[in-house]
């Protein structure tokens, strides 16, 4: 399997190589040649195997270039009980309307990032080592990559992560998780503005080849293609966790800021698992939910992205949005360069000549959620199941409910638990949410963090600086 740009500009290369790479240099994002395909006679074989033996069947389809019985060693070591907290890894609940709720927050840092990034720290290290190489790690974070990233990565030989994040915008419990870690590897730089500023000092950083090339300059953002195929992995187990047999159909409702959750859906899709529609939810930040109803792509910028209840959500320009539209395009590079060309311009693109396609050919619709539907739906949860949901999760909830089809099975994807946004809980239910055991206190250690302004040239010297050290 080999790996190209969206935007036409990248010779063919492999699994390892674009594993450490981020960007591609032309500025696009890595994506296979092509989808593997999956049969239905091995559909049937995958029914009954564990979170561990699905994932290696299908990350294996894709990174051709390690030995199979290293990237096994690899994906069992992730996926244990031990550390996402049943053999299960990602069990479903079923609600008393027929919902049904794919939990992926039972890993380190309660959130479904952990789901890729544990698996993200593994290969790394493995790769890392085979080329006696290092990596430092620049990211970004609306509240939840961060903390996955920095768990997974900390005291990792030859790894050092510098994640930002928007100063004063996650909640209390996400910072507290991210910065309070001490270890040396980890950096934490909180930006003055919006995780699209953050998002957009990252592409600045990855875009300067020569300072990436000097500090071995990678990512663990869903820029990251190894970040999105982890993903992929739970579409196909939450698929046979809802279905009793692959001649079913189910759809899956994916509470949406960066398009990378839903980018692992559609890519399942497009390799053949029976997903009827895949459902995007946002919450006031819109952009995504007007394009699929307009094929307008309209990022607002900064000063117009709203500061919402459901933080890790607020964003403006969806990074792992070209991935789709590339699809959409019939895998045109020449046409996805110059669109987002206009992207970085500060403009948007109208492409509602395919917009039908979004939904026929590739099973697309969306909806949006607010404060008020937020508040409303974890009330009505928990009244009706006695189910606690964060924010994001309800945001999924609220748009299933209300674009779900007769006769359909819809599978909303959890987030985060709802300990990581205490606040809104607490409005919604007047009481504390439910907080797992060894999380007590985490608001009230030390934090090691710095604040800069919105500034790629600061950033890069503060790594020149760290790393000099």
């Amino acid at each position: 399997m080999k790996y190209l740009s969206t935007r036409g500009g990248m010779q063919p290369q492999s699994f390892s190589d674009i594993l450490l790479m981020g960007l591609a240099p032309d500025g696009g994002l890595a994506l296979p040649e092509s989808y593997p395909q999956i049969s239905r006679s091995q559909l049937d074989a995958w029914r009954g195997l564990s979170y561990a033996e699905l994932a290696f069947e299908i990350i294996r389809l894709f990174a051709t270039d390690i030995p199979e019985a290293d990237l096994k060693d690899i994906v069992d070591r992730t996926y244990t009980a031990a550390v996402f907290g049943s053999a299960d890894i990602t069990p479903v609940k079923r609600l008393s309307d027929g919902l049904v709720i794919l939990e992926l927050s039972n890993g380190p840092t309660l959130a479904f990032k952990d789901m890729a990034m544990q698996l993200l720290g593994n290969l790394f290290e493995y790769v890392l080592a085979k080329k006696g190489q290092s990596l430092n790690i620049l990211g970004a974070t609306s509240g939840d990559t961060g903390s996955a990233a920095e768990y997974a990565m900390r005291g990792k030989k030859g790894i050092n992560v510098f994640m930002l994040s928007p100063d004063g915008l996650m909640s209390a419990f996400q910072r507290a998780q991210m910065f309070s870690l001490q270890d040396a590897n980890i950096h934490n730089i909180a930006i003055k503005g919006m995780f699209d500023d953050c998002q957009d000092i990252v592409k600045a950083v990855q875009n300067d080849h020569a300072f990436k090339a000097r500090y071995q300059i990678g990512t663990v953002n869903s820029i990251n293609w190894a970040r999105v195929v982890a993903q992929v992995v739970y579409y196909f187990k939450g698929y046979f966790n809802a279905t009793s047999s692959n001649d079913e159909q189910v759809s899956f409702c994916v509470p949406s800021g960066n398009f990378g959750n839903v980018c692992a859906g559609h890519i399942a899709r497009q390799m053949g698992l029976p997903v009827q529609r895949l459902i995007v939810a946002t919450n006031e930040n819109d952009v995504l939910d007007e394009f699929f109803r307009t094929g307008v792509y309209r990022p607002r910028g900064t000063a117009n992205t709203y500061v919402t209840s459901s933080p890790s959500m607020d964003i403006s320009k969806a990074s792992n949005f070209e991935r789709f539209v590339f699809d959409l395009l019939g895998r045109d590079g020449t046409a996805v360069k110059a669109l987002w060309a206009d992207v970085d311009a500060g403009k948007g693109f109208d492409l509602s000549a395919k917009l039908a396609d979004a939904a026929s050919k590739f099973g697309f619709v969306s909806g949006k959620s607010n404060h008020a539907d937020r508040l409303a739906t974890i009330r009505a949860l928990d009244a009706s199941d006695g189910v606690v949901v964060d924010t994001h999760t309800a945001d999924g909830i609220k748009v299933a409910r209300a674009l779900r089809l007769a006769g359909e099975t819809v599978v909303c994807l959890e987030t985060a638990l709802p300990a990581k946004f205490a606040d809104t809980i607490r409005e919604a239910l007047d009481r504390d949410p439910p907080r797992p055991a060894g999380f007590d206190g985490l608001e009230d250690l030390p934090q090691k963090v710095v604040v800069f302004d919105a500034d790629a040239a600061r950033v890069k010297a503060f790594v020149e600086q760290t790393l000099a050290g």
